[in-house]
């Protein structure tokens, strides 16, 4: 109901106003069955614009931290991303990567559209960054299509780091479906699950015109912190 209520009356209305957000080859979405939504990740503004523009609900997996925060602020991040249908996964281990996947397949096997983004986390430069192979498993174990999505300009409205988003339009393009039952029977060879990421991975590339980067996004950002500090210390 939360979903509902945010969407067309309380957050939505403002967004189309201020943002005017247009799309492009959306009928690709199904009216009905699974679906996996593979979006880049420029901003947090990502999850709000994508579920506004599309007919259906889309049920992202968020990260744990966003269901575990402490005083005002982190009970209404928990009441907010609850309300609205997201399912918490934790990232801390091997295990719990497991567990994320099978609630993915559990979303998709329950006709549900499900929204990921394959890099992981926010990109911190504005580029493409190597896509995580459990997508890839996601859609070979439950034969659902996957669809690119490209976002449009929310890096430039709320880049990683920035609390108030900037006002002007932005975009959300949507590619053909991709289809992998050629592999059926094989989403335990992580050579298959690398090829068919890489393949999403180009044609969210070729959607969004993102410069593509062959590093995790948390390893890039790893990287800028490491010489960040290298700097700091040369400083002194």
């Amino acid at each position: 109901m939360l979903y509902w209520v945010l969407k067309w009356i309380v957050v939505g209305p403002w967004l189309r106003v201020l943002y005017r957000p247009w799309t492009q080859n959306m009928d690709v979405v199904p009216k009905q069955g699974s679906a996996i939504l593979v979006s880049n990740h420029l901003s947090f503004s990502d999850s709000f614009f994508l579920p506004l523009v599309c007919p259906r609900p889309i049920t992202f997996l968020a990260k744990a931290e966003y269901f575990t925060g402490k005083g005002i602020k982190g009970l209404f991040s928990k009441m907010f991303f609850t309300g609205v249908g997201q399912v918490p996964i934790d990232r801390t281990s091997g295990r719990a990567a497991e567990a994320a996947i099978n609630t993915g397949i559990r979303i998709l096997k329950q006709g549900d559209l499900l929204g990921i983004y394959p890099e992981g986390t926010r990109t911190a430069d504005g580029r493409l960054y190597r896509g995580k192979t459990g997508m890839a498993r996601m859609a070979l174990e439950s034969g659902s299509p996957v669809i690119p999505v490209a976002m449009i300009g929310t890096y430039e409205i709320q880049p990683p780091g920035k609390v108030r988003p900037k006002i002007r339009r932005v975009g959300i393009r949507f590619g053909e479906p991709l289809e992998f039952g050629r592999y059926e029977g094989l989403e335990n060879d992580r050579f298959v699950l690398r090829s068919v990421t890489d393949e999403v991975m180009y044609a969210l590339m070729e959607l969004s015109g993102q410069e593509y980067v062959d590093m995790y996004a948390s390893r890039a950002k790893a990287l800028r912190t490491e010489e960040g500090r290298g700097e700091s210390g040369d400083e002194e």
